[in-house]
């Protein structure tokens, strides 16, 4: 995708942090909105807010990712509605930073239904129509957790590099039929995740969710099947390829244990 002026964008968890952001960078730079999250009046004040600032048509639709019937739903209702989907932004997602038997296997059911599956439906979804146009484009956020193994955010990093190795997957057979599909890889972003996963990020460097946004738009308008935000997350991403496997699942352990159990 060349340009994304006068485009459509589906965002999913729009109501705050990086979905909110990619929802008013994407308006600034002249795209028309869907954007979808639980909080029918989160929405709503959003998408009056972005409407008036940037003269951008919004509409909104709220649903819970965590139904697995809603992503069909979803998609639906926007047909039903007349709208057509230019770029996909699968953004909604959150993790937990524990000891893995700490939490309930219904908590990881739900990190699972919402950051894998819930992904993949709606990609499933959209692809026919891009493919019919010849032009779209998708962005899945995944994480810099999914570039290995991350003791104590066991499920939540596992769960992101199925979304890494699923959107590079998904570029290889896409990407000469006119859609780009890339994967977003922040760090530690100054968002609500921390809130829900009981991070401890203290002295962690940390992106806004505006930085995040736009480089991965930048990413998604250069073609690039990944992007990893931050210079030192870029460089951080190195370690596993002079590493071994073990010894960097001792490092990244010993970080953790001390974050989580510290």
């Amino acid at each position: 995708m060349k340009a994304i002026k006068n485009k459509t964008a589906l965002i999913t968890g729009a109501s705050s942090g990086i979905g909110e952001a990619f929802a008013y960078e994407l308006a600034k730079q002249g795209s028309n909105l869907i954007l979808t999250a639980r909080s029918q009046d989160k929405l709503n004040f959003l998408a009056d807010k972005i409407s008036r600032e940037y003269n951008v048509k919004v509409d909104v639709f709220a649903g819970d990712l965590l139904q697995k019937d809603t992503p069909s739903q979803l998609y639906s209702q926007i047909k039903q509605k007349g709208l057509s989907i230019d770029i996909l932004i699968n953004n909604a997602g959150f993790g937990k930073w524990t000891n893995f038997l700490d939490e309930t296997t219904q908590q990881y059911e739900d990190m699972i239904e919402i950051n894998i599956n819930a992904l993949v439906k709606l990609c499933h979804l959209v692809l026919p129509d891009m493919l019919q146009k010849r032009e779209g484009a998708i962005i899945n956020v995944a994480s810099t957790g999914a570039l290995q193994p991350c003791p104590y955010v066991a499920v939540y990093c596992a769960s992101k590099s199925f979304v890494l190795d699923f959107s590079e997957a998904l570029y290889g057979e896409y990407s000469k039929k006119g859609i780009t599909i890339t994967a977003l890889c922040p760090g530690n972003t100054t968002t609500g995740f921390q809130s829900v996963a009981k991070a401890n990020t203290k002295g962690m460097p940390a992106d806004t969710p505006n930085e995040v946004a736009k480089q991965g738009i930048k990413a998604l308008l250069q073609n690039k099947s990944f992007k990893i935000v931050g210079k030192m997350n870029y460089v951080q991403s190195f370690l596993p390829r002079f590493l071994t496997r073990k010894a960097m699942i001792n490092v990244v352990s010993g970080m953790m244990n001390s974050k989580v159990n510290g």
